[in-house]
């Protein structure tokens, strides 16, 4: 009996040593996240991905083509995966036409095989891929009822299930070099339910979780070299998708701050961007208040967030140049061709 009272105690010792010294820890983590960020951004860290192999699925236009443009300018080489052969070849003549090096391939991201085959060619003709964006999403906007099983599972395949494929597919060269970067771009609508968009705020929350969970994960396996970010922005004007959404209470998103606060997001390796910023502080309201005002805010901040009022959907991997204003890919570079080279002999298949 005495000697159980003993281990007992012994017991209840440690785990008091133990929650007091992950307590230390935690708040020295803490003070350590809060010193990098109030570092005035001259001084903050920033990594260098000159000579990394950046893949942007959906770079065949919209942000995708906006985040090719900005990583080829910082010395990346840039691999674009899209359904849409024509945005493909302008996006990688835009590249070239700034000086940077640039691959295309035809990627169905919807199809498991084909993500797996484009991946391989990938590896072969141009490298390991050190930084892995995935980018590419699509949206119905239909009630749930009124949305076809087709499109909803479309939707899944390509917001998060292929998100799956292409990481099994590059992370294991991530984490045998100790080097590499996952982003997501998610949305907003990870974090908020909105009618219309069932199908579209499930994947976007998926995303989120996916991140996450990735990001756990890593660490638990002592990968350090390895980092993941997700990126949620609100509603984004000219990438095809919510263009015609009206927005009450906040101002959606111009396509190229997104993208400049996607790669210093990469480069400062953050974990999570809520986009706008003051964002980040209303969500958890979320959680105190009651359903009645969520549901009522939620409904006048965005009386239809059906992107075009038409029940065809809206792909964001389909767009090409002619369905951006020009003045998007002009503000990247004023030297940027507006040509469209053939692509070269490597990186064809399309």
């Amino acid at each position: 009996m005495a000697n159980e009272q003993k281990n007992n105690a012994n017991q209840v010792i440690k785990l008091v040593i133990e929650v007091i010294g992950f307590l230390l820890y935690s708040l020295a983590l803490i003070i350590v996240a809060v010193y990098k960020t109030c570092l005035p951004s001259a001084y903050q860290y920033r990594k260098n991905i000159t000579g990394d192999i950046a893949l942007v699925t959906g770079g065949g236009g919209g942000l995708g083509r906006l985040l090719a443009l900005r990583l080829a300018k910082l010395g990346a080489t840039v691999v674009l995966w899209d359904v849409n052969v024509k945005g493909v070849e302008e996006t990688v003549g835009l590249v070239k036409g700034i000086g940077g090096k640039a691959y295309g391939y035809k990627c169905d991201l919807s199809d498991k095989e084909d993500v797996y085959r484009v991946a391989k060619k990938t590896q072969q003709e141009v490298g390991d891929v050190t930084i892995l964006l995935n980018n590419a999403g699509v949206v119905s906007g239909q009630s749930l009822l009124d949305t076809p099983d087709i499109l909803i599972k479309r939707t899944f395949d390509v917001n998060v299930i292929a998100h799956f494929w292409t990481v099994k597919a590059f992370l294991p060269k991530m984490i045998e070099k100790d080097h590499g970067h996952i982003v997501t771009i998610a949305s907003l609508a990870g974090h908020l339910g909105v009618n219309k968009l069932v199908d579209y705020c499930s994947s976007k929350y998926a995303a989120v979780g996916f991140d996450e969970a990735l990001k756990a994960e890593l660490d638990a396996q002592g990968v350090k070299g390895v980092k993941t970010t997700v990126i949620c922005p609100y509603f984004i004007q000219q990438t095809g998708m919510f263009d015609n959404v009206n927005s009450k209470f906040f101002p959606k998103l111009k396509a190229n701050d997104v993208a400049d606060k996607t790669i210093e997001a990469l480069r400062k390796e953050y974990n999570v961007v809520i986009l706008p910023g003051y964002l980040r502080w209303l969500l958890p309201l979320k959680l105190i208040m009651p359903w009645s005002v969520v549901s009522n805010f939620l409904n006048n901040m965005l009386p239809d967030a059906s992107p075009h009022h038409q029940p065809t959907p809206i792909v964001q991997i389909e767009e090409s140049e002619e369905s951006l204003p020009h003045k998007i890919v002009n503000s990247v570079s004023a030297s940027v061709s507006q040509t469209k080279p053939s692509l070269d002999k490597q990186g064809k298949d399309l």
